[in-house]
Protein backbone atom coordinates (compact mmCIF):
# COMPACT_ATOMS: atom_id res chain seq x y z
CA UNK A 1 0.00 0.00 0.00
CA UNK A 2 0.83 3.70 -0.94
CA UNK A 3 0.62 6.80 1.57
CA UNK A 4 0.33 10.25 1.13
CA UNK A 5 4.12 10.95 -1.38
CA UNK A 6 5.82 13.53 1.05
CA UNK A 7 9.16 15.73 -0.21
CA UNK A 8 11.70 17.71 2.18
CA UNK A 9 10.54 21.06 2.81
CA UNK A 10 12.09 23.66 0.44
CA UNK A 11 13.43 27.02 1.22
CA UNK A 12 10.94 28.89 -0.98
CA UNK A 13 6.69 29.37 -0.57
CA UNK A 14 4.86 26.09 1.37
CA UNK A 15 2.44 24.70 -0.88
CA UNK A 16 1.08 21.68 0.65
CA UNK A 17 1.17 20.94 4.46
CA UNK A 18 3.99 20.66 6.76
CA UNK A 19 4.26 18.02 9.05
CA UNK A 20 7.04 16.82 11.65
CA UNK A 21 8.99 13.31 10.72
CA UNK A 22 8.23 10.80 13.18
CA UNK A 23 10.15 7.43 14.05
CA UNK A 24 8.76 4.12 15.43
CA UNK A 25 11.19 1.55 16.44
CA UNK A 26 10.14 -1.77 18.25
CA UNK A 27 12.05 -1.72 21.37
CA UNK A 28 10.80 -5.55 22.97
CA UNK A 29 9.62 -8.27 21.87
CA UNK A 30 10.37 -10.50 18.82
CA UNK A 31 10.76 -7.72 16.44
CA UNK A 32 13.38 -5.73 18.80
CA UNK A 33 15.66 -3.41 16.92
CA UNK A 34 12.97 -3.13 13.71
CA UNK A 35 12.07 0.69 12.72
CA UNK A 36 10.13 2.61 10.42
CA UNK A 37 11.00 6.25 9.62
CA UNK A 38 9.55 7.27 6.50
CA UNK A 39 8.79 10.97 4.60
CA UNK A 40 4.67 9.85 5.23
CA UNK A 41 1.90 11.31 8.19
CA UNK A 42 0.74 7.87 8.93
CA UNK A 43 2.15 4.29 10.15
CA UNK A 44 0.24 1.40 10.66
CA UNK A 45 1.48 -1.41 12.60
CA UNK A 46 0.66 -4.94 13.00
CA UNK A 47 1.39 -8.26 12.08
CA UNK A 48 0.30 -8.63 8.83
CA UNK A 49 2.74 -7.56 5.63
CA UNK A 50 1.18 -4.93 4.31
CA UNK A 51 1.72 -2.69 7.31
CA UNK A 52 3.94 0.06 7.53
CA UNK A 53 5.54 -1.55 10.48
CA UNK A 54 5.40 -5.35 10.42
CA UNK A 55 5.60 -7.05 14.15
CA UNK A 56 5.63 -11.04 13.83
CA UNK A 57 4.34 -11.56 17.05
CA UNK A 58 1.49 -13.75 17.83
CA UNK A 59 0.31 -11.33 20.37
CA UNK A 60 -0.14 -8.74 17.92
CA UNK A 61 -2.98 -8.09 15.58
CA UNK A 62 -3.00 -8.67 11.95
CA UNK A 63 -4.00 -4.79 11.73
CA UNK A 64 -3.06 -3.53 15.30
CA UNK A 65 -2.91 0.30 15.47
CA UNK A 66 -2.42 3.18 13.42
CA UNK A 67 0.05 6.41 14.39
CA UNK A 68 -0.19 9.85 12.97
CA UNK A 69 1.53 12.70 13.31
CA UNK A 70 -0.46 15.67 14.52
CA UNK A 71 1.69 18.63 14.97
CA UNK A 72 4.63 17.87 18.15
CA UNK A 73 2.42 14.84 19.08
CA UNK A 74 1.56 11.45 18.17
CA UNK A 75 -2.19 10.12 18.18
CA UNK A 76 -2.50 6.77 18.39
CA UNK A 77 -5.29 4.97 17.48
CA UNK A 78 -6.11 1.02 18.60
CA UNK A 79 -7.69 -0.92 15.38
CA UNK A 80 -10.16 -3.48 17.11
CA UNK A 81 -6.82 -5.07 18.10
CA UNK A 82 -6.69 -8.74 20.48
CA UNK A 83 -4.52 -7.35 23.04
CA UNK A 84 -5.00 -4.04 22.93
CA UNK A 85 -3.00 -0.94 22.97
CA UNK A 86 -1.39 0.81 25.94
CA UNK A 87 0.76 3.12 27.35
CA UNK A 88 2.01 3.76 30.92
CA UNK A 89 -0.44 0.63 31.64
CA UNK A 90 -3.75 2.50 30.23
CA UNK A 91 -5.27 1.31 27.30
CA UNK A 92 -5.99 3.18 24.19
CA UNK A 93 -8.63 3.32 21.55
CA UNK A 94 -7.99 6.80 20.46
CA UNK A 95 -5.50 9.09 22.04
CA UNK A 96 -2.55 11.44 21.55
CA UNK A 97 0.74 10.69 23.20
CA UNK A 98 3.67 13.00 23.00
CA UNK A 99 7.44 12.01 21.60
CA UNK A 100 9.31 9.46 23.75
CA UNK A 101 5.90 7.52 24.52
CA UNK A 102 6.66 3.96 24.67
CA UNK A 103 2.99 1.89 23.72
CA UNK A 104 2.61 -1.84 24.38
CA UNK A 105 1.21 -3.93 21.90
CA UNK A 106 1.05 -7.55 23.39
CA UNK A 107 4.42 -9.04 23.98
CA UNK A 108 5.88 -6.12 22.15
CA UNK A 109 6.90 -2.79 22.89
CA UNK A 110 7.77 0.33 20.42
CA UNK A 111 8.71 3.68 21.14
CA UNK A 112 7.20 6.39 19.25
CA UNK A 113 9.88 9.63 18.78
CA UNK A 114 9.27 13.04 17.11
CA UNK A 115 11.79 14.70 15.42
CA UNK A 116 12.09 19.02 14.58
CA UNK A 117 12.22 18.70 10.91
CA UNK A 118 9.66 19.35 9.07
CA UNK A 119 8.52 17.80 5.75
CA UNK A 120 5.93 19.06 3.18
CA UNK A 121 3.50 16.93 1.63
CA UNK A 122 3.23 16.95 -1.92
CA UNK A 123 0.17 19.44 -2.84
CA UNK A 124 -0.95 19.63 -6.68
CA UNK A 125 -2.01 23.04 -7.81
CA UNK A 126 -5.49 21.88 -8.89
CA UNK A 127 -8.49 23.16 -6.67
CA UNK A 128 -10.75 20.76 -8.36
CA UNK A 129 -10.92 17.06 -9.35
CA UNK A 130 -14.00 15.46 -11.22
CA UNK A 131 -16.36 16.65 -8.97
CA UNK A 132 -14.47 17.19 -6.04
CA UNK A 133 -13.47 20.92 -5.54
CA UNK A 134 -11.34 22.14 -2.86
CA UNK A 135 -8.54 25.11 -2.25
CA UNK A 136 -7.25 23.64 1.26
CA UNK A 137 -4.21 22.00 1.64
CA UNK A 138 -5.48 18.34 2.66
CA UNK A 139 -7.24 18.49 -0.50
CA UNK A 140 -4.64 19.22 -2.35
CA UNK A 141 -2.84 16.67 -1.66
CA UNK A 142 -5.39 14.24 -1.88
CA UNK A 143 -5.53 15.81 -5.61
CA UNK A 144 -1.59 15.14 -5.97
CA UNK A 145 -2.22 11.36 -5.12
CA UNK A 146 -5.65 11.27 -7.36
CA UNK A 147 -3.44 12.64 -10.06
CA UNK A 148 -0.69 9.77 -9.74
CA UNK A 149 -3.14 7.42 -8.68
CA UNK A 150 -5.24 7.86 -12.75
CA UNK A 151 -2.37 8.05 -14.35
CA UNK A 152 -1.58 4.16 -13.22
CA UNK A 153 -3.66 0.95 -13.76
CA UNK A 154 -3.29 0.18 -9.85
CA UNK A 155 -6.38 -1.25 -7.68
CA UNK A 156 -7.35 1.31 -5.56
CA UNK A 157 -9.31 1.04 -2.33
CA UNK A 158 -10.95 4.93 -1.25
CA UNK A 159 -11.65 5.32 2.26
CA UNK A 160 -14.05 8.00 4.41
CA UNK A 161 -17.05 9.11 5.82
CA UNK A 162 -20.60 9.39 4.19
CA UNK A 163 -20.74 11.82 1.53
CA UNK A 164 -17.64 12.83 1.57
CA UNK A 165 -17.73 12.12 -2.43
CA UNK A 166 -16.42 8.56 -2.56
CA UNK A 167 -18.14 7.89 -6.48
CA UNK A 168 -17.08 10.46 -7.52
CA UNK A 169 -13.33 10.10 -6.87
CA UNK A 170 -13.71 6.57 -8.32
CA UNK A 171 -15.60 7.66 -11.52
CA UNK A 172 -12.90 10.75 -12.28
CA UNK A 173 -10.07 8.50 -11.82
CA UNK A 174 -11.66 6.42 -14.60
CA UNK A 175 -11.84 9.98 -16.47
CA UNK A 176 -8.58 10.79 -16.57
CA UNK A 177 -7.29 7.23 -17.17
CA UNK A 178 -6.11 5.46 -20.41
CA UNK A 179 -9.36 3.40 -20.00
CA UNK A 180 -11.28 6.89 -20.04
CA UNK A 181 -13.58 5.89 -23.70
CA UNK A 182 -14.04 2.04 -21.99
CA UNK A 183 -17.28 1.38 -19.54
CA UNK A 184 -16.70 2.69 -15.73
CA UNK A 185 -19.88 0.35 -14.42
CA UNK A 186 -21.02 0.76 -10.46
CA UNK A 187 -21.89 -1.97 -7.90
CA UNK A 188 -23.44 -0.99 -4.95
CA UNK A 189 -22.72 -4.00 -2.60
CA UNK A 190 -24.41 -2.40 0.18
CA UNK A 191 -27.97 -2.06 -1.92
CA UNK A 192 -28.26 -5.60 -3.51
CA UNK A 193 -29.48 -8.58 -1.58
CA UNK A 194 -27.31 -10.97 -0.93
CA UNK A 195 -28.67 -13.40 -2.97
CA UNK A 196 -28.12 -11.80 -5.82
CA UNK A 197 -25.12 -10.14 -5.15
CA UNK A 198 -23.07 -13.02 -7.31
CA UNK A 199 -24.90 -12.61 -10.22
CA UNK A 200 -24.71 -8.75 -10.62
CA UNK A 201 -21.64 -9.01 -10.44
CA UNK A 202 -20.60 -11.94 -12.20
CA UNK A 203 -23.10 -12.46 -14.38
CA UNK A 204 -25.29 -16.04 -14.97
CA UNK A 205 -26.68 -18.62 -17.44
CA UNK A 206 -30.10 -19.32 -18.17
CA UNK A 207 -31.48 -21.98 -15.78
CA UNK A 208 -28.70 -21.80 -13.44
CA UNK A 209 -31.18 -20.69 -10.72
CA UNK A 210 -35.12 -19.99 -9.96
CA UNK A 211 -35.91 -16.83 -12.30
CA UNK A 212 -32.78 -17.04 -14.49
CA UNK A 213 -34.62 -17.37 -17.32
CA UNK A 214 -32.29 -15.74 -19.41
CA UNK A 215 -28.44 -15.64 -20.05
CA UNK A 216 -27.21 -12.36 -17.95
CA UNK A 217 -23.91 -10.49 -18.46
CA UNK A 218 -22.03 -9.53 -15.00
CA UNK A 219 -21.00 -6.43 -13.57
CA UNK A 220 -17.31 -7.37 -14.61
CA UNK A 221 -17.95 -8.70 -18.23
CA UNK A 222 -19.76 -5.21 -18.65
CA UNK A 223 -16.37 -3.47 -17.48
CA UNK A 224 -14.11 -5.09 -19.64
CA UNK A 225 -11.36 -2.24 -20.81
CA UNK A 226 -12.87 0.32 -18.27
CA UNK A 227 -13.26 0.37 -14.72
CA UNK A 228 -15.58 -1.63 -12.53
CA UNK A 229 -16.29 0.57 -9.32
CA UNK A 230 -17.25 -1.67 -5.83
CA UNK A 231 -18.88 0.70 -3.49
CA UNK A 232 -19.52 0.03 0.09
CA UNK A 233 -17.16 -3.41 -0.26
CA UNK A 234 -17.12 -3.91 3.52
CA UNK A 235 -20.80 -4.89 3.16
CA UNK A 236 -19.77 -7.72 0.82
CA UNK A 237 -21.09 -11.24 1.99
CA UNK A 238 -18.25 -13.34 3.87
CA UNK A 239 -19.66 -16.21 1.63
CA UNK A 240 -18.57 -13.93 -1.69
CA UNK A 241 -15.39 -12.69 -0.61
CA UNK A 242 -13.45 -15.58 -1.99
CA UNK A 243 -15.25 -15.87 -5.48
CA UNK A 244 -13.87 -11.92 -5.48
CA UNK A 245 -10.41 -12.56 -4.31
CA UNK A 246 -10.15 -14.87 -6.94
CA UNK A 247 -11.48 -12.54 -9.39
CA UNK A 248 -8.93 -10.05 -8.61
CA UNK A 249 -6.21 -12.57 -8.70
CA UNK A 250 -6.82 -13.91 -12.17
CA UNK A 251 -8.89 -11.06 -13.51
CA UNK A 252 -11.53 -14.34 -14.85
CA UNK A 253 -14.72 -14.69 -13.66
CA UNK A 254 -17.06 -17.85 -14.20
CA UNK A 255 -20.83 -17.01 -14.53
CA UNK A 256 -23.11 -18.10 -12.29
CA UNK A 257 -24.43 -22.10 -13.52
CA UNK A 258 -21.38 -22.05 -15.84
CA UNK A 259 -18.05 -23.53 -16.24
CA UNK A 260 -16.12 -21.64 -18.94
CA UNK A 261 -13.64 -19.28 -17.38
CA UNK A 262 -13.75 -15.72 -18.90
CA UNK A 263 -11.68 -13.27 -18.82
CA UNK A 264 -12.13 -9.52 -17.70
CA UNK A 265 -9.33 -6.34 -18.85
CA UNK A 266 -10.61 -3.99 -15.90
CA UNK A 267 -9.68 -2.10 -13.22
CA UNK A 268 -10.75 -2.32 -10.43
CA UNK A 269 -11.60 0.40 -7.43
CA UNK A 270 -13.40 0.06 -4.34
CA UNK A 271 -14.61 2.58 -1.55
CA UNK A 272 -15.94 1.60 1.88
CA UNK A 273 -16.88 4.13 5.19
CA UNK A 274 -15.63 1.22 7.33
CA UNK A 275 -12.10 0.73 8.67
CA UNK A 276 -11.91 -2.88 6.80
CA UNK A 277 -8.08 -3.18 8.93
CA UNK A 278 -11.01 -3.80 11.95
CA UNK A 279 -13.01 -5.47 10.04
CA UNK A 280 -10.46 -7.71 9.37
CA UNK A 281 -9.88 -7.94 13.01
CA UNK A 282 -13.28 -9.19 14.45
CA UNK A 283 -12.68 -11.74 11.10
CA UNK A 284 -15.33 -10.24 8.73
CA UNK A 285 -13.50 -9.47 6.35
CA UNK A 286 -10.40 -11.66 4.78
CA UNK A 287 -7.38 -10.12 5.17
CA UNK A 288 -5.71 -11.47 2.02
CA UNK A 289 -9.08 -9.42 0.16
CA UNK A 290 -7.94 -6.71 1.92
CA UNK A 291 -4.45 -6.81 1.09
CA UNK A 292 -5.45 -7.05 -3.00
CA UNK A 293 -8.23 -4.36 -2.65
CA UNK A 294 -5.92 -1.69 -0.72
CA UNK A 295 -2.76 -1.76 -3.37
CA UNK A 296 -3.71 2.33 -3.30
CA UNK A 297 -5.51 3.69 -0.57
CA UNK A 298 -6.98 7.22 -1.08
CA UNK A 299 -8.54 8.47 2.34
CA UNK A 300 -11.17 11.55 1.92
CA UNK A 301 -11.02 14.03 4.67
CA UNK A 302 -14.61 14.73 6.35
CA UNK A 303 -15.85 18.60 5.98
CA UNK A 304 -15.17 19.40 9.70
CA UNK A 305 -11.33 18.97 8.65
CA UNK A 306 -11.74 21.39 5.38
CA UNK A 307 -14.08 23.81 6.83
CA UNK A 308 -11.93 26.29 4.96
CA UNK A 309 -13.72 24.77 1.70
CA UNK A 310 -17.10 25.77 2.18
CA UNK A 311 -16.65 29.43 0.60
CA UNK A 312 -15.79 27.20 -3.20
CA UNK A 313 -17.94 24.64 -2.34
CA UNK A 314 -21.17 26.47 -1.66
CA UNK A 315 -20.57 28.14 -5.29
CA UNK A 316 -19.65 24.85 -6.82
CA UNK A 317 -22.82 23.25 -5.41
CA UNK A 318 -25.05 26.29 -6.38
CA UNK A 319 -24.07 25.97 -9.92
CA UNK A 320 -25.09 22.46 -9.87
CA UNK A 321 -27.76 23.08 -8.16
CA UNK A 322 -29.18 25.62 -10.79
CA UNK A 323 -29.56 28.59 -8.35
CA UNK A 324 -30.81 31.97 -9.77
CA UNK A 325 -29.02 35.12 -9.51
CA UNK A 326 -30.88 36.31 -6.67
CA UNK A 327 -30.47 32.86 -4.50
CA UNK A 328 -26.72 32.65 -5.15
CA UNK A 329 -26.27 36.56 -4.48
CA UNK A 330 -27.91 35.91 -1.04
CA UNK A 331 -26.65 32.17 -0.57
CA UNK A 332 -22.75 33.50 -1.04
CA UNK A 333 -22.71 36.34 1.03
CA UNK A 334 -19.95 36.69 3.30
CA UNK A 335 -21.38 36.16 6.61
CA UNK A 336 -23.59 33.53 5.88
CA UNK A 337 -21.15 31.48 4.23
CA UNK A 338 -18.99 32.27 7.66
CA UNK A 339 -21.86 30.98 9.44
CA UNK A 340 -22.05 27.75 7.41
CA UNK A 341 -18.62 27.44 7.85
CA UNK A 342 -19.19 26.44 12.08
CA UNK A 343 -21.68 23.88 11.30
CA UNK A 344 -20.69 20.57 12.26
CA UNK A 345 -21.55 18.92 8.85
CA UNK A 346 -21.84 15.33 10.01
CA UNK A 347 -23.66 14.31 6.79
CA UNK A 348 -20.25 16.09 4.98
CA UNK A 349 -20.88 17.72 1.18
CA UNK A 350 -23.72 15.80 0.83
CA UNK A 351 -25.38 17.62 3.72
CA UNK A 352 -24.04 20.53 2.59
CA UNK A 353 -25.80 20.33 -0.82
CA UNK A 354 -29.27 19.04 0.58
CA UNK A 355 -29.08 22.44 2.92
CA UNK A 356 -28.17 24.51 0.14
CA UNK A 357 -31.01 23.08 -1.95
CA UNK A 358 -33.79 23.22 0.57
CA UNK A 359 -32.63 26.92 0.82
CA UNK A 360 -33.29 27.76 -3.07
CA UNK A 361 -36.41 25.78 -3.05
CA UNK A 362 -37.66 28.12 -0.41
CA UNK A 363 -35.98 31.12 -0.85
CA UNK A 364 -34.06 31.54 2.30
CA UNK A 365 -30.72 31.66 4.02
CA UNK A 366 -31.35 29.43 7.00
CA UNK A 367 -28.36 27.76 8.74
CA UNK A 368 -28.44 24.06 9.70
CA UNK A 369 -30.89 22.95 11.96
CA UNK A 370 -33.00 26.10 12.07
CA UNK A 371 -36.83 25.67 10.90
CA UNK A 372 -37.31 25.52 7.04
CA UNK A 373 -39.75 28.80 6.66
CA UNK A 374 -41.42 28.81 3.11
CA UNK A 375 -41.57 31.35 1.12
CA UNK A 376 -44.56 32.87 0.72
CA UNK A 377 -45.36 32.03 -2.61
CA UNK A 378 -45.44 28.32 -1.61
CA UNK A 379 -48.45 26.53 -1.41
CA UNK A 380 -48.87 25.37 1.72
CA UNK A 381 -52.31 24.92 4.05
CA UNK A 382 -51.77 26.80 7.18
CA UNK A 383 -54.89 25.10 9.05
CA UNK A 384 -51.85 22.36 9.30
CA UNK A 385 -49.73 21.99 12.33
CA UNK A 386 -46.32 24.01 11.20
CA UNK A 387 -44.25 20.26 10.95
CA UNK A 388 -46.44 18.84 8.92
CA UNK A 389 -46.90 21.81 6.33
CA UNK A 390 -43.05 21.11 6.55
CA UNK A 391 -43.03 17.59 5.97
CA UNK A 392 -45.68 17.98 3.24
CA UNK A 393 -43.78 20.92 1.26
CA UNK A 394 -40.48 19.03 1.56
CA UNK A 395 -41.92 15.87 0.46
CA UNK A 396 -43.86 17.34 -3.03
CA UNK A 397 -40.31 18.93 -3.77
CA UNK A 398 -38.57 15.44 -3.70
CA UNK A 399 -41.19 14.10 -5.19
CA UNK A 400 -41.20 16.23 -7.92
CA UNK A 401 -37.52 16.34 -8.09
CA UNK A 402 -36.79 12.47 -8.27
CA UNK A 403 -39.28 11.96 -10.65
CA UNK A 404 -37.98 14.42 -13.09
CA UNK A 405 -33.95 13.25 -12.07
CA UNK A 406 -35.21 9.75 -13.32
CA UNK A 407 -37.02 11.36 -16.61
CA UNK A 408 -33.80 12.86 -17.46
CA UNK A 409 -31.90 9.64 -16.61
CA UNK A 410 -34.00 7.05 -18.66
CA UNK A 411 -34.84 5.42 -15.58
CA UNK A 412 -30.98 4.82 -14.28
CA UNK A 413 -30.91 5.24 -10.60
CA UNK A 414 -27.32 4.91 -10.69
CA UNK A 415 -26.78 7.64 -13.69
CA UNK A 416 -29.08 9.31 -12.27
CA UNK A 417 -27.61 9.67 -8.44
CA UNK A 418 -24.13 10.76 -10.36
CA UNK A 419 -26.27 13.61 -11.88
CA UNK A 420 -27.55 14.60 -8.94
CA UNK A 421 -24.51 14.73 -6.92
CA UNK A 422 -26.23 12.24 -4.10
CA UNK A 423 -25.49 8.20 -3.22
CA UNK A 424 -27.46 5.68 -4.78
CA UNK A 425 -28.43 4.59 -1.42
CA UNK A 426 -29.71 7.83 -0.51
CA UNK A 427 -31.78 7.69 -4.07
CA UNK A 428 -33.49 4.43 -3.13
CA UNK A 429 -34.54 5.84 0.14
CA UNK A 430 -36.58 8.48 -1.74
CA UNK A 431 -37.50 6.37 -4.24
CA UNK A 432 -39.02 3.99 -1.49
CA UNK A 433 -40.55 6.56 0.53
CA UNK A 434 -42.39 8.29 -1.93
CA UNK A 435 -44.03 5.26 -3.53
CA UNK A 436 -41.67 5.30 -6.99
CA UNK A 437 -40.74 1.88 -6.79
Amino acid sequence: MTDVPAMTRPSGARTGRAIRRFRVTVTAGTAAGKAWEVAAERCSIGSHPSNDLEIDDATVSRFHCELAIADTVVRVRDLGSRNGTAAGGIGITDATVPGGTTLVLGHSQIRIDVESVELELAASQRLSFGSLVGSSPVMREVFSQLEKVAASDATVLIEGETGTGKEGVAEAIHDESTRAKAPFVVVDCGSIPANLLESELFGHEAGSFTGATDKRIGAFEQASGGTIFLDEIGELPPELQPKLLRALESREIRRVGGRAPIKCDIRIVSATNRDLRSEVNRGTFRADLYFRLAVVKIALPPLRDRAGDIPILVEHLLRKIGASPAAFTALTDAAFVTALSTAPWLGNVRELRNHLEQCVVFDETRLPGAPAIPHPATQVDASLPYEIARRQAIDGFERAYVTALLVRNDDNVAAAAREAGVNRAYLHRLLRRHGLR
